[in-house]
């Protein structure tokens, strides 16, 4: 037995017939990832030390200054997964790491630009949904987004304490395959070229003056 034919058990897979309600042609099953839940968390760390590991000047001169430091990546690394169901509730206690790829700039004290990476770890203990045991297992995701507005060099490490703002999205997903009404494929339009137009201007005057056949008021 078919998707199709869960609906429609004497028919083959195929366009729907007869009167289609507001322009409804067939039932399409699609591939997707289904969020079951997601919550967002924003969190601002101060003091946080940051290890530089990549440095892009391969001998710089001490001390560094800090510039900025920003997420690389909308995608965060899970680890220390833990779910816990509630037996009372419809929701679980997920606990995880969290990690963040940052990207951080810096100038050395000969004043040459520099860049290096570093990680920020945050540990998350909350409550969502999480579905049912089922042979597709769901997957615990994190997408999120940091920046370090100001940060100081750390001589002992020999990277930065910074200020961080970090935002993350936990979500409990899943690929899944869903049926769905469909309205035929999309009319895709011709793509319009770039121009500058530097001349639309010029080019949208009269060739000659516009006369108004004669002098206001009898007067030139």
């Amino acid at each position: 037995m078919s998707f199709f034919s869960n609906f429609q058990s004497d028919k083959c897979p195929g366009p729907i017939t007869g009167n289609p309600l507001n322009g409804l042609t067939e039932k399409v099953c699609i591939q997707a990832e289904k969020i079951f839940d997601a919550g967002i968390k924003q969190t601002q760390l101060e003091n946080y030390s940051l290890t530089l590991t990549d440095l892009s000047i391969e001998n710089p001169t001490y001390p560094l200054t800090f510039v900025s430091a920003r997420s690389t990546s909308a995608e965060a690394t899970v680890t220390n997964l833990n779910i816990e169901r509630q037996a009372d509730r419809h929701c679980a206690r997920v606990q995880a790491t969290v990690s963040v790829p940052l990207e951080v700039l810096f100038t050395d004290a000969a004043g040459v630009e520099g860049s290096a990476t570093a990680t920020v770890s945050l540990n998350q203990d909350v409550l969502m949904f999480v579905p049912a045991p089922s042979i597709i297992p769901y997957t615990v995701r994190a997408v999120v987004s940091a920046v370090a507005p100001e940060g100081v060099y750390n001589p002992d490490t020999q990277g930065f304490t910074v200020s961080i703002c970090v935002t993350v999205i936990l979500k409990i997903a899943m690929p899944v395959e869903i049926l769905i009404p469909a309205y035929g494929y999309c009319a895709i339009p011709p793509m319009q070229e770039y121009s500058q137009e530097v001349c639309a201007g010029f080019f949208e005057l009269p060739l000659y003056p516009q006369s108004k056949g004669g002098c206001p008021n009898g007067k030139c």
